[in-house]
Order: structure tokens, then sequence, then C-alpha cells
């Protein structure tokens, strides 16, 4: 597919995401709406991976330059930081240690209710004995 209609697509989704941000009688972001959207679209079929995929590939593969303008209001802003770096270093610690624990509890339990992490503990038991060794 045409790359500039690719980008006519991601606009366009993320134009409806800013429409329905701006009328939503709560804050959420336009940019996050758009996301949901694109994942609606290709979850439902309507929109395909191939009328996006080489947009999408350029997006990850200079991901860092759109950083580049976040990095800079930081670096100008280094001010304002410091006055609550220390909660901000610790609310980004804690946090980031409860998603590390949310995501394994949710990754054990998946596997659980679906059977598979008792199949593959069952069949590790079964073919190793304590020092490793492999019994067949």
């Amino acid at each position: 597919m045409n790359i500039l209609l690719q980008i006519g697509i991601v606009l366009g989704i993320c134009l409806a995401g800013e429409c329905i941000s701006a009328v939503l009688p709560f804050i959420l972001p336009g940019n996050i709406i758009s996301m949901l959207l694109i994942f609606i679209l290709l979850l439902v079929r309507i929109l395909k991976i191939d009328h996006i995929r080489q947009k999408a590939q350029f997006l990850r593969q200079n991901m860092a330059f759109f950083l580049v303008p976040s990095s800079v209001s930081i670096i100008q802003n280094l001010g304002l930081l410091k006055e609550i770096l220390i909660p901000l270093l610790v609310i980004s610690m804690v946090s980031t240690i409860l998603a590390f624990l949310t995501t394994s509890w949710a990754v054990s339990l998946t596997l659980r209710l679906t059977g598979k992490g008792k199949a593959a503990t069952t069949a590790e038991t079964s073919t190793t004995d304590s020092t490793g060794a492999s019994h067949e």
C-alpha cells in the first residue's frame, strides 16, 4: 500500500482520537484514544496490518528521533525537576517494582488458568531430578 495513504490512515485515526478526547466529559489523552482505536480496528479486521505496516516500521525504526523533543524539554526544566527529584525517583522505582510484580502475577495466573503452567512444571519435574540430570 502507498506510504502516503498509510500516513493518511494513521493521521486520520489520530485526528479522530483527538476529536473524541475533546468531547469527553473526563480527561483522556487523544493519543491513548487513537491507540485504542487502531487496536479495535485491527481486532475487528476493519483495518488490516498491511494497511499500516510500512508506516509502523518507519515509526519504530525512528523512535529515538521522536523522543528528542521530550528529552530537550526535560533538560530545559531541570531546575524544576531538582526540587522533586527524590520523590520522583522513589515513585518511579516503586511503580516499576509494582508493575513487574503485577505482570508476573498475571502471567502466572494465566498459565495456571489455561493449564499450561501445570503441564510445563510436570514435564520439567518428570524429566529432571534435583541435580539437573535428565531421565527419559
